[in-house]
């Protein structure tokens, strides 16, 4: 039974553990990442090309959270000499969407932003079509997420973090003052702290890591989805530009009584040949990732193609690649960050953490490495299980 020792042991080398272990090696600690698998996986809610990073929400947290996070990100693209985030500009649409809402929010933070009426949006972007007045918020773009774990990765193992690939946890057991890990390989870390970011696989986790049934109970429910999405082609393209589209074209969200849709360039991942457009929580109900066939639902797709083909006249309707991610949901669409003794839990999801990765990474390192949870006040009471449960 090969055995580790390690200060902290970080579980799971997507976004989030990636950022965390990253941060915790910079600060001089000692550090081991664990992963089932490899760095974003194809299994995971990491992997692949695209991801939206925008600054509008309906409430004001998250948006400052994402004006805390974008320095974070030019932090990690400088020290890495690699290039993760594309500028688009975002545009905000639907009923339930509530654009003028938005606005107010982003007015209130200086965030630059323009509400369209119906007609200018449609002269600016002939390749929609829009129903509500549209916010415009240019300084929104593309994540390549896969890109961005390698590089949150390399700078955690730069540091002199401890990368293990293949190690799949199964139970986290207190030993003395500090936690052993035992993978499903028989292998063995023992550390003093452990910080969880298993995304999907976190219901599976929760009863085999040693946390007190207080913070169990206050846990929310966690709901895991396969979500689907699809690469459709551009209408308009330049003819040698490498199938690049004639203009750039925005991410999008838009939502009404019937679905909420949303949209972005699809990357290197389908050739940058198309839109990557998907239903928000549209995929069918895991009761955790192991459960994941990565098959697409035809129900589904009939959805998002008909949306596109009524919606989005400058697309092609008929899919040319199509995938499937995992979504790992709570009831408020709140993130989840707290600790338990030496247990740090942190569950950035509901399909939209990815645009927060590295400031996730500085508040679980924060959290994780603090005297006590209680002093690690910059983490919002939003995101703390036990206060919600004391």
């Amino acid at each position: 039974m090969p055995l580790h020792q390690s200060q902290y042991a970080v579980i799971g080398a997507g976004l989030a553990g990636s950022a965390a272990a990253w941060q915790l090696a910079s600060r001089g600690h000692e550090v081991t990442l664990l992963e089932q698998a490899t760095p974003a996986h194809h299994g995971g809610s990491s992997h692949g090309s695209a991801r939206i990073l925008r600054y509008a929400y309906p409430e004001h947290l998250y948006s400052r959270l994402m004006l805390a996070a974008k320095p974070l990100w030019d932090e990690v693209e400088r020290s890495a000499g690699r290039k993760l985030i594309t500028p688009t500009g975002a545009l905000d649409f639907g009923a339930q969407r509530q654009p003028e809402h938005l606005a107010q929010i982003l007015g209130d933070l200086g965030i630059d932003h323009e509400l369209l009426s119906v007609r200018q949006a449609t002269e600016r972007w002939p390749q929609f079509r829009f129903d509500t007045p549209v916010l415009w918020h240019p300084e929104a773009g593309v994540i390549n997420a896969q890109a961005a774990v390698e590089a949150m990765v390399g700078l955690a193992v730069a540091q002199g973090a401890r990368l293990e690939t293949g190690w799949q946890v199964a139970t986290a057991t207190r030993e003395g003052a500090g936690y052993r890990l035992v993978s499903t390989g028989g292998d063995v870390v023992d550390a003093e702290r452990v910080v969880v970011c298993a995304g999907g696989w976190l219901p599976d986790l929760l009863s085999n890591l040693a946390l007190p049934q207080r913070f169990l109970s206050g846990m929310p429910p966690l709901a895991v989805r396969q979500e689907q999405a699809y690469h459709f082609p551009y209408r308009d393209r330049v003819a040698a530009g490498g199938g690049s589209p004639a203009a750039p074209w925005p991410t999008f969200i838009y939502k009404n009584e019937r679905i909420q849709a949303y949209g972005l360039p699809g990357g290197e991942d389908a050739g940058f040949r198309g839109q990557k457009v998907a239903e928000f929580n549209g995929g069918k109900l895991l009761t955790s990732a192991s459960q994941q066939d990565q098959v697409i639902d035809p129900g589904n797709r009939r959805r998002v193609t008909s949306y596109v083909q009524e919606n989005i006249p400058g697309l092609e309707a008929e899919p040319y690649a199509e995938t499937t991610c995992l979504f790992t949901n709570t009831p408020d669409e709140n993130f989840v960050l707290d600790r338990a003794d030496g247990v740090t839990v942190v569950s950035p999801c509901s399909g939209h953490g990815a645009k927060f990765a590295p400031l996730i990474g500085l508040l679980a390192a924060d959290l994780a490495s603090a005297a006590d949870a209680s002093e690690a006040a910059i983490v919002p009471q939003e995101f703390r299980v036990a206060a919600r449960s004391a």
